[in-house]
């Protein structure tokens, strides 16, 4: 360990600032989004907002030893981390707390803990070492396959919860792995499958009628199209050797994806996500039931206009009618309140947090450092683009939180240890060369 003096040499002062802004407008936010005129204090320990303020000052602490520790810490205890991470989400599914059909939570008192926010963390240490390793490039699909099970691990476990929004998260680390090597035809492959999932969706609702008082599934139709389109691409290239082959193997995979989108969709989800994504793709409007949450978000969020109404203003805010106000949907709050400028503020504060991490990750001398860099900011990236994204209708409603803003231990803990572990390996950056 370093002396305590010098802890804070080199450190990035901009990361630094940056993220103490965005903690204190998140419990700000939190306090306006929970207020009680009967617990008027900020620092009411009964209150939500009195528990986060005991939460953020036990993060410094956490800021601190993170940046006593020596940075190869990180890498030579990567996967020890990412082990511990594991037995904990083991441990949950044994031992936890179920709260809203989730068995996700560790209860001590009045306060949890939710392990898999912290396993993004070993996630992200663990793949960090493991793509580190590698060499100049990321080659090989056993290569590839042993990555992609560091992933399913931690993802499997939270399923098994269930907390569907907490593994979703994972995917976001398929950008660490294109920075890294990854062919740009696997991101393709992954915008394609994603496309027909929603094409099949909608069509799956859809008949068409054919001549003799015949009717066609849309799903059928649409199967019937991408064989026209194979067998014209297999005219236009039949000389090609093994061109048939490779032909009827597209084929049968897309048919198969096609036909087992209702599979997955029906016996998969629970009837809760299927109504939101139904919702999101305008196939259902139930604003009093799967829609209400996000209907109720963009009337906050509207209605805030471009100044907002003000600190501890808002009516959707004050009265409820917001569902998870101060946790998940907390950038209502924001949107309410402190309107189109307040808003823009926060996401360009998060914006310049995203683009110095990747700048920062540029410029690394380490290997593993540069990598944990890209986790980091694909995380951020994730969580911001989805969490803001659903509160405003244009992304389904999956439960996770706001980096800093949404009230909760577990997450702003996570985040913290995340952020600031890159920081330390900045600040060595001139020391550390793997």
């Amino acid at each position: 360990m370093r002396a305590k003096s010098s802890i804070f040499q080199n450190i990035d002062w901009t990361i630094f600032w940056v993220y103490t802004t965005l903690v204190l407008m998140g419990w700000i936010n939190i306090y306006a989004a929970t207020y009680n005129e009967q617990h008027q204090s900020i620092f009411d320990l009964s209150m939500s907002y009195g528990k986060q303020m005991i939460w953020i000052i036990s993060s410094y602490l956490l800021v601190w030893i993170v940046l006593m520790l020596d940075p190869r810490f990180f890498s030579r205890l990567a996967y020890p981390i990412y082990a511990l991470c594991m037995a904990l989400l083991v441990g949950v599914l044994i031992f936890g707390t179920e709260i809203k059909g989730a068995k996700s939570w560790f209860t001590f008192g009045g306060f949890s803990f939710q392990p898999s926010e912290l396993a993004k963390y070993g996630t992200a240490l663990a793949l960090t070492y493991y793509l580190s390793s590698l060499g100049k490039k990321f080659q090989g699909i056993f290569v590839r396959i042993k990555a992609f099970i560091i992933l399913l691990i931690p993802a499997g476990l939270i399923l098994l919860q269930p907390d569907t929004g907490s593994v979703l998260v994972y995917a976001s680390f398929i950008f660490v792995m294109y920075r890294e090597g990854l062919s740009g035809n696997i991101l393709l492959i992954g915008l394609g499958a994603a496309a027909l999932f929603v094409l099949a969706l909608l069509l799956n609702y859809t008949t068409f009628d054919l001549p003799f008082e015949l009717q066609i599934s849309g799903q059928t139709l649409m199967i019937i199209v991408v064989g026209i389109i194979c067998l014209l691409i297999h005219q236009m290239f039949r000389n090609h050797k093994g061109i048939k082959i490779a032909i009827i193997l597209v084929f049968g995979v897309i048919a198969g994806y096609v036909y087992g989108v209702n599979f997955m969709f029906n016996d998969v989800l629970k009837s809760h996500q299927q109504s939101r994504i139904n919702e999101l793709l305008g196939i259902e409007h139930d604003i009093t039931g799967a829609g209400y949450n996000v209907h109720q978000s963009m009337i906050a969020i509207g209605s805030g206009g471009v100044f907002g109404k003000g600190f501890l203003e808002g009516t959707q805010t004050k009265f409820n009618f917001v569902p998870e106000q101060s946790t998940d949907f907390i950038f209502c709050t924001v949107g309410e309140e402190w309107g189109y400028l307040g808003s823009l503020v926060v996401i360009v504060l998060f914006l310049v947090l995203l683009f110095r991490i990747v700048i920062i990750a540029e410029r690394q001398r380490s290997k593993f450092s540069r990598i944990y860099g890209y986790c980091v900011a694909s995380i951020f990236f994730f969580h911001l683009a989805i969490n803001i994204g659903m509160t405003i209708g244009l992304a389904p409603v999956i439960g996770i939180p706001l980096p800093f803003f949404s009230y909760g231990g577990s997450s702003l803990w996570a985040f913290t240890i995340l952020l600031f572990t890159f920081v330390k390996m900045d600040s060595e950056r001139m020391h550390i060369l793997s």
